[in-house]
């Protein structure tokens, strides 16, 4: 799908509007249609995820980014965002063509490999986040990605996608068996999300 984003400037209350319907667009017009196609991938219903009422009130963030050109170089290296994964089902990433952005294939392999994500026009990005990872027994791993400083200022708009809060996130059955018990713990959506955020502040 093309998906054209513009922001109006001239007052925050358009800004504030044609926010609001970037991210009805990503949730209800993208977003529900990725989460269908990873059910199929899953050997699931394309509807699985709606008829376990997931998507009921689904709980969606949409965030506008600014990366600095320059920042001060630490001994880790020069990073508009230190590597991490997202907590949410998925993130859906548009933007402005300034390169940066790095993902890493194989989270536990030691040392990591991190590979440029080249700007395609018109395209979105898609992550898998750390609660689809969890759901599918890790078959589909979260991405852990970073930003980079390349020495010019960088936009881009992320969109995180959870299901409604007292959603219960447990192993589907299509990804367990015998040889591959659940790794993972039965949770409520809301619950595991506050869980990483407090755990992400008190570091």
């Amino acid at each position: 799908m093309l998906l054209r984003i513009r922001i109006a400037t001239d007052s925050r209350r358009e800004s504030e509007s044609s926010a609001v319907k970037i991210k009805d667009c990503l949730e209800q017009n993208v977003g529900f249609r990725l989460i269908s196609l990873i059910s199929l991938a899953l050997n699931l219903d394309e509807n699985f995820f709606t008829k376990i009422g997931a998507l009921d009130s689904p709980v969606g963030f949409l965030r506008l980014l600014h990366y600095p050109g320059e920042i001060p170089e630490s001994k880790k290296g020069s990073y508009g965002a230190s590597a991490h994964s997202d907590y949410v089902m998925i993130t859906l990433l548009v933007t402005d063509g300034v390169p940066g952005l790095q993902i890493c294939r194989e989270k536990d392999r030691s040392p990591q490999l991190w590979e440029d994500v080249h700007h395609v026009e018109g395209a979105l990005i898609v992550n898998i986040g750390d609660m689809m990872e969890r759901w599918t027994n890790c078959t589909f791993r979260s991405t852990v990605h970073r930003v980079v400083a390349v020495g010019q200022e960088r936009y881009s708009a992320a969109f995180f996608l959870n299901p409604n809060y007292d959603c219960v996130v447990e192993c589907l059955e299509s990804c367990c068996s015998e040889t591959s018990p659940p790794r993972f713990p039965p949770i409520k959506s809301g619950d595991y999300l506050m869980e990483q955020i407090r755990v992400a502040y008190s570091r």
